[in-house]
């Protein structure tokens, strides 16, 4: 089983946004089998409630599923983990630095690195928390538009595996 991690601040917003869009386009791939997608927060504010409403509404009329309570991420998961995946470079930082062996810090990547049309200075998928219904939109466009490039990538660290 090949594992994924989506890592936002709290795991109400971002990660979980990218959590169900990622899980439907491997389903949708037919890697369920073979890919194991989750997230969670470097911060523990939330652990144990819902998505954000206004995630889950955007992830709703968007005809993605989601089932979500938010976690804390643990430096022991880094073991079990095969790509964990930062929403934004704040998140890198933090999950680089919590991370036990250079090897765990490598497994470390920003979400946004998979999408093709994004810039360096574009790097980070904004914090939707604070603002309206828009900053959710915005959020879900982003991680949409890098999720065929970590598809892709995914699906040859899988192929990879078992040949």
């Amino acid at each position: 089983m090949y594992r994924v991690c989506f890592v936002c601040t709290g795991n109400i917003c971002r990660s979980p946004m990218a959590e169900s869009v990622f899980r439907a386009h491997v389903a949708d791939a037919g890697l369920d089998a073979l890919v194991e997608v989750d997230s969670a927060g470097t911060g523990g504010w939330h652990e144990g409630d819902g998505a954000d409403p206004r995630a889950v509404s955007v992830l709703e009329a968007a005809g993605y599923e989601q089932d979500h309570r938010a976690r804390r991420f643990r430096s022991s998961w880094f073991e079990r983990l095969d790509l964990v995946i930062a929403l934004d470079s704040g998140h890198l930082r933090d999950l680089r630095a919590l991370a036990p062996t250079p090897q765990d810090a490598a497994k470390v990547r920003l979400l946004r690195s998979y999408d093709p049309s994004a810039t360096a200075a574009e790097a980070d998928v904004p914090d939707p928390y604070y603002g309206s219904l828009e900053g959710f939109e915005e959020c879900l466009e982003l991680v949409e538009a890098a999720s065929p490039g970590l598809l892709r990538s995914v699906r040859e660290a899988v192929k990879e595996s078992t040949t």
